[in-house]
């Protein structure tokens, strides 16, 4: 099933093996990160301050969680074409199967990414205090949400953590056109 749904998406690479930018696929994974960017807007509740404090929990989830699944599988495609000028259907399959945060530490390991290498690191270790900041009971998290200054520092890293994924997003990238496609 997954192998036809990526011969789907690779069905112009025979045609363009040596230069294919895995384009449609990008832009569905794109979609689905501002799905649910609008989804979190269109379920979040305002008022009384206990739903305030979750609609904030669910903001700092979507900042950390879901933009980690979409743009890790958007870095791990676009540092292959950077390296090769393509991406095969094969090596779209290997980043299928890895976690986003596997497909971080993959890039980490890339030679030919050093220049990206330290902003990586950066968004693991933000990922896992995430993670750690997380890792409690929905009774908990509310009451961290409910104070103003714990709630402004849980997403001011939250922004931190946009930002790093930006910068790893360009330093990968590097102008490149699948790069390009990304952002405009």
């Amino acid at each position: 099933m997954t192998e036809e749904v990526i011969a789907a998406y690779w069905r112009d690479y025979e045609d363009h093996k040596s230069n294919f930018i895995p384009a449609f696929l990008s832009n569905d994974i794109l979609r689905l990160w501002r799905t649910f960017c609008v989804n979190y807007e269109a379920r979040t509740e305002r008022v009384p301050e206990l739903e305030k404090a979750k609609g904030k929990i669910k903001n700092y989830k979507l900042k950390h969680s879901r933009l980690l699944t979409c743009y890790s599988a958007l870095l791990y495609l676009l540092a292959l074409y950077g390296h090769q000028n393509t991406v095969s259907p094969s090596e779209a399959m290997v980043m299928i199967g890895l976690t986003p945060t596997q497909r971080l530490e993959w890039l980490v390991e890339q030679s030919y990414l050093s220049c990206a290498k330290d902003t990586i690191i950066k968004l693991l270790g933000q990922y896992e205090q995430f993670l750690g900041a997380t890792n409690a009971d929905e009774n908990e998290l509310v009451a961290k949400f409910l104070d103003r200054n714990e709630s402004r520092e849980h997403m001011k890293a939250a922004y931190e953590f946009g930002d790093l994924m930006f910068d790893a997003l360009n330093k990968i990238g590097d102008g490149n056109r699948f790069h390009r496609l990304l952002i405009v």
